[in-house]
């Protein structure tokens, strides 16, 4: 149960990071780093990880858009 509530709290913070993508949208990496951490945490009382793997791929796409716009842009 906590995997799938992991892999939908993961692909909820997906829709936000993608469109994070496009410069000047940068911020809302922001918005959506809250969200990956709360889906991390939940898939590491999981059985099952690939829910956490998943929201820590996410986690990396924004942090490394994060880093290449100066953690604002």
């Amino acid at each position: 149960m906590f995997n799938l509530l992991s892999w939908l709290i993961g692909l909820l913070s997906l829709v936000i990071v993608i469109p994070a993508q496009i410069p000047l949208l940068g911020w809302a990496n922001w918005i959506a780093l809250p969200f990956i951490v709360v889906g991390i945490v939940i898939g590491a009382l999981s059985s099952s990880d690939s829910g956490r793997n998943f929201c820590l791929v996410v986690l990396l796409i924004a942090a490394v858009r994060l880093t290449l716009g100066g953690g604002i842009l």
